[in-house]
């Protein structure tokens, strides 16, 4: 499973918010689909917001999540997550 977290910081988890203004990080299960995702978000923030790919273990992930009453989505290889375009509003 690979999550984004920022440049420098991996300590530092990209998270969305949704639609109800909630933190969700997204679990990608496919390194391509991490990878593709960190694209668009480069070619939308213009390297203002420098994001890398760590690769994590699913079960730990998932409980530090459950433990930090922290919202996630699985992304699987069946869904394609788009960038808001309103990403660094």
């Amino acid at each position: 499973m690979f999550i984004l977290t920022l440049v420098g910081k991996e300590t530092g988890v990209f998270s969305l918010l949704n639609d109800v203004g909630e933190q969700v990080i997204p679990l990608f299960i496919e390194f391509d689909d991490a990878n593709r995702y960190n694209i668009m978000m480069h070619d939308l923030t213009e390297k203002k917001m420098p994001l890398s790919i760590t690769e994590v273990d699913q079960e730990i992930i998932v409980n530090a999540c459950v433990e930090r009453d922290q919202k996630y989505a699985i992304i699987t290889p069946d869904d394609l997550l788009i960038p808001p375009e309103d990403v660094l509003a």
